[in-house]
């Protein structure tokens, strides 16, 4: 995240002070090629509900290659390079306007369930579509906020057409950040991971996390704002005196405080929420920094072969929580302003203006594992290789650190006397 701040400019009315202070390419495949350009970014089907993207050589299902960035067939080795609209770019958006649009959307969808003799459901904004595999005939559901995945039969890539960038009721996504860590890269990075933690079982760091990684696009949102801050508060500053006499003389500290007031402007750029539920969200947060400079327009090409999904939470509470992080970090610069040895701050008043959002696609490589039949969840950053994830712990090591530490104070006090 970056953040730069200034003193306030005479265009800006800051806050006042208080008061006083894979597919078979030999099968039905080579059927839908009768209907697909060479020109093509990939091709509907299933009346337009689905996309996929054929190999223009043998009909296969191409996938997202990460090494090279491109679409490539798992079968012939034909490679297709990801096509760009030469006019899109990854661009803020008006906060206030679309909190306006997502009132309005809401409402329209209650009253269309209410007039549909729905009552119950009103406002419930769960999903759940099912469409035909191209490749095999079978069924494949898209429950909740999936929306790119395989087929559970063949286990060709399978994603929902135009869910991410559809206008209607849902906020289209903007950018995506495409896979950069391979599969093996995450491996050899969890292995390492594992490896480090002292404090797991040794049979655990000794066979590792075994299970089958899934790659993931994750619902993002960032926001930006102008943040306009007036405090009052207490500067404190030590100062050491010596009391009693003989043995009882000791030296003790004490604090003189001094009134502390003061206005300051901070811009906040680029901070990310999740916008996905079922998550261990402190890990997920451990997972930052992401190289945002990196994201590129949105493009479902990028989404081929990978599973992906729209957000569950939605914008105003992810704002939310993006405030919170905001106000966390005023306090803390609040606390800089106000210097000394240690603050009080009576009060924080604190403006935003100019709040502008991005929806992103971030990438995570997902690792359910099992040891000692309990069930344990790794996530990699799949841009960065940052590890974060449960693990089993040593109660025998354990035991023994905080008996190493009782002794080591032990000697110590012996030691002092």
């Amino acid at each position: 995240m970056n953040e730069t701040d200034s003193e306030f400019e005479d265009d800006y009315s800051p806050p006042l002070l208080p008061q006083g202070a894979p597919g078979d390419p030999d099968g039905p495949l080579d059927l839908r090629l009768k209907d697909a350009t060479t020109g093509g970014v990939g091709q509907t089907f299933d009346t337009g509900q689905g996309r996929i993207f054929p190999c223009e050589s043998c009909g296969a299902d191409l996938e997202f290659h990460i090494g090279d960035q491109v679409l490539a067939c798992q079968f012939c080795g034909h490679v297709k390079d990801i096509e760009f609209d030469s006019d899109a770019e990854v661009t803020e958006q008006d906060f206030s306007s679309m909190l306006e649009r997502l009132r309005t959307w809401r409402q329209e969808a209650a009253q269309k369930k209410l007039d549909s003799g729905d009552a119950e459901h009103a406002g419930d904004s769960t999903t759940r579509n099912e469409l035909r595999c191209d490749s095999c005939g079978g069924n494949v559901e898209f429950i909740g906020t999936l929306t790119s995945t395989h087929c559970p039969y063949c286990g060709s890539p399978v994603q929902l057409e135009k869910a991410h960038k559809c206008a209607e009721h849902r906020i289209p996504v903007d950018g995506v950040l495409p896979f950069q860590i391979e599969k093996d890269h995450a491996k050899n990075n969890l292995a390492q991971w594992v490896n480090s933690r002292w404090f797991a079982p040794n049979k655990f760091r000794k066979q590792g996390a075994e299970g089958n990684f899934n790659g993931v696009y994750l619902s993002y949102f960032t926001f930006d704002s102008m943040t306009f801050t007036a405090y009052t508060g207490q500067r404190g500053e030590y100062y050491y005196v010596t009391v009693g006499t003989g043995k009882n003389r000791t030296r003790q500290r004490r604090t003189r405080w001094y009134p502390a007031s003061g206005r300051f402007q901070r811009f906040f750029d680029d901070v990310l929420v999740l916008a996905n539920t079922g998550l261990n969200r402190p890990f997920m947060l451990a997972l930052e920094p992401w190289p945002l400079l990196k994201v590129v327009p949105f493009n479902q090409q990028m989404l081929a072969g990978m599973m992906a999904r729209t957000y569950d939470i939605e914008l105003d509470t992810c704002f939310t929580e993006a405030k919170q992080r905001i106000d966390e970090a005023i306090q803390a610069e609040t606390r800089q302003r106000i210097g000394g040895d240690t603050q009080r701050i009576s009060s924080v008043d604190s403006r935003y203006e100019a709040a502008t959002y991005k929806h992103l696609l971030l990438p995570v490589w997902l690792l359910a594992y099992q040891y000692g039949n309990k069930t344990y969840q790794v996530f990699i950053n799949a841009a960065s290789g940052e590890v974060q994830g449960e693990r089993p712990y040593s109660p025998w090591k354990i035991a023994f650190a905080v008996l190493c530490g009782l002794a080591a104070v032990g000697g110590m006090i012996a030691a002092n006397q």
